[in-house]
């Protein structure tokens, strides 16, 4: 799905949202951060949403070892979230780019677990969070999630 979100991006860049940049140092940056989410946040929280939610779903329990273990990494990658955002609005610089967008959905999930406060509680984070989840193509979605 990230190489899809890209090459819609790419294809309909004068339509919409130029999700991807043109700046070479801002196209760096967006990419810099898809890296981050997809080698770094995803394999923190995907295990993490898997455990407290979608296992459940299916009737099995989660494994507290897991969830701790999954937390804890969460917790340093949103660390370096946390300084990166405390200088910027967004990930890549001051505009809504495509790795912000590909961070909605399992943050979303996270947000319906006990483990919200691996957001909430981080002033920078909680910030972007609660800016890149109102807006409203989002809010459509996730309405449906």
């Amino acid at each position: 799905s990230r190489a899809i979100t890209k090459y819609i991006s790419y294809k309909y860049k004068d339509m919409g949202p130029d999700f991807m940049r043109t700046d070479p140092a801002e196209v760096a940056g967006v990419a810099a951060w898809m890296e981050a989410e997809a080698h770094h946040y995803h394999p923190a929280i995907g295990p993490l949403v898997f455990e407290c939610i979608f296992k459940q779903m299916f009737g099995g329990a989660p494994d507290e070892a897991v969830v701790a273990a999954q937390a804890e990494k969460l917790g340093k990658v949103l660390d370096v979230y946390e300084e990166t955002l405390s200088k910027r609005k967004y990930l890549a610089g001051d505009f809504f780019s495509l790795a912000d967008l590909h961070h909605l959905p399992y943050t979303h999930y996270l947000m319906c677990t006990p483990h919200a406060s691996l957001i909430t509680s981080r002033k920078h984070v909680n910030a972007w969070w609660e800016d890149i989840s109102s807006r409203p193509a989002w809010q459509k979605v996730a309405a449906n999630m």
